[in-house]
């Protein structure tokens, strides 16, 4: 009897080793997922801030349009990437506000800037005076980066620290990391340009955010509505102060785990973030389109219509916008990420969406569809045609008639003014899609990047 027992025991102590060790290596790997996929996003951060910096130097010294042209494209395009990658990364609880509008503002005016050049101008006093401006402020934030890449890869500071808002003396003594860095932008604020993105990103008044404040735990019950209550396991990480006073979450399923803001008034999600490497593409984006749409629609956010794509890493960025009764509002943007290897949605930005999105009168004179194609040019090969409003630079909305077409083999958008002659002003607008639509490029002056910063 005593055997049996001592075997039992022997057995029993086996298996919650056993158990243990599994448990514990499961962690391990996930940790070390989790830090493998911090390092690439700030490795990426490190190396598309520096090339923020080196492009804004080459486009101050350079008068030659052309080059100019593809300076600023460059420097639009590394401004995008540098955000992406930044939200990736889990800095402080300060978070990182100040600098991401920073680099939301490096975008949209370098994007304004390359319109300009795009037509054969040069750029003039005050835009170089800007340039210089915007590169001082690259500079710095350059240089707090590359001070903490130094930091992370010496040993002296670790991602744990990071998380819980450790000061650290060697990036600026007695602050967290990104408040030195968000320091950097306290005379920033509103300094050069607003574009219309960067402002749609920060409007004080949130259309689209409506509803009564809702408490933590009404935030954690909307989750388990959403992504089912026996699948997922929510641990509440912390308050966001941001443009969007938010509730932070990290929700565990079975295998992987993600972070969702949800926001304090209304109960909105406002981001959500999971990563993963996605190593090859076994579906096409045409049947990630829907998976995105059905998603939104879990979320509540209705009525929204695909309008442009970015396929990158076998990942699939696609742009959603409101639409009602035909017309597409530009305005109300939300952002969605598919896996192009089974469809799942690795992440969602509602942020246009929830500054912009309210109910809208349709302007009574409009022109017909029908003059507004004789604008066009007999060359225009015309797809498809639709009412659309668009945010213009100035902060307002405007009707236009969307004309998707191609002359010969590049396709193109035109936008048409769709209000009478007597309000029209220089509204005739053709955007460029070339073979990928999502990268755009006016050809006329008055238009604006639909897209915006990521």
């Amino acid at each position: 009897m005593r055997k049996s027992t001592r075997f039992l025991m022997i057995i029993l102590l086996l298996l919650v080793f056993g158990f243990g060790y599994y448990s514990y290596s499961l962690k391990t790997q996930a940790r070390t997922t989790e830090i493998n996929q911090y390092n690439y996003s700030f490795l990426e951060l490190v190396n598309n801030v520096n090339n923020i910096e080196n492009y804004l130097a080459k486009a101050m010294i350079s008068s030659d349009s052309k080059h100019s042209t593809d300076t600023l494209i460059k420097i639009w395009a590394d401004s995008n990437l540098a955000v992406s990658y930044m939200k990736n990364i889990p800095f402080d609880s300060h978070g990182s506000d100040k600098s991401i509008k920073f680099l939301n503002q490096v975008s949209d005016y370098s994007y304004t800037l390359s319109r300009k050049t795009l037509r054969g101008e040069e750029l003039n006093d005050e835009d170089f005076s800007n340039l210089k401006k915007l590169y001082d402020y690259a500079s710095n934030l350059k240089m707090i980066i590359n001070q903490l890449s130094y930091d992370l890869n010496d040993g002296a500071i670790s991602w744990d620290d990071l998380k819980k808002d450790k000061k650290l003396d060697s990036v600026e003594e007695a602050t967290s990391v990104f408040a030195s860095i968000d320091g950097s932008f306290d005379d920033y604020e509103g300094l050069i340009y607003d574009g219309a993105y960067s402002d749609y990103v920060s409007k004080q008044d949130k259309l689209g955010l409506t509803g009564d404040l809702i408490s933590k735990e009404e935030a954690i019950n909307k989750l388990k509505q959403i992504f089912g209550e026996e699948e997922i396991n929510i641990e509440y990480l912390e308050e966001m102060n941001g443009d969007i006073e938010s509730f932070n979450f990290n929700v565990k399923e079975e295998k992987d785990s993600f972070e969702v803001q949800i926001s304090k008034k209304g109960g909105w999600i406002v981001e959500i973030i999971k990563n993963r490497n996605v190593n090859e593409a076994k579906i096409k984006k045409e049947e990630a389109i829907p998976k995105g749409k059905a998603y939104l629609e879990k979320l509540g956010y209705l009525g929204m219509k695909e309008t442009y794509f970015l396929e990158e890493s076998n990942i699939v960025t696609i742009n959603y916008a409101y639409e009602e009764d035909g017309v597409i509002y530009y305005p109300d943007l939300i952002k969605v990420k598919v896996a192009l290897d089974n469809g799942e949605v690795l992440g969602m930005e509602a942020l246009g969406y929830l500054n912009a999105h309210t109910n809208r009168t349709l302007v009574e004179n409009i022109i017909g569809v029908e003059e507004a194609r004789t604008k066009l040019s007999d060359n225009v090969v015309i797809e498809n045609e639709r009412m659309a409003v668009i945010p213009l630079d100035d902060k307002t909305e405007k009707y236009c008639y969307e004309f998707k077409g191609k002359v010969e083999d590049k396709q193109f958008l035109v936008y048409i003014n769709a209000e009478t002659r007597r309000r029209r002003r220089n509204l005739n607008f053709i955007r460029n899609i070339g073979r990928n639509v999502n990268n755009l490029m006016e050809l006329n002056e008055g238009a604006l990047p639909l897209l915006g910063s990521a």
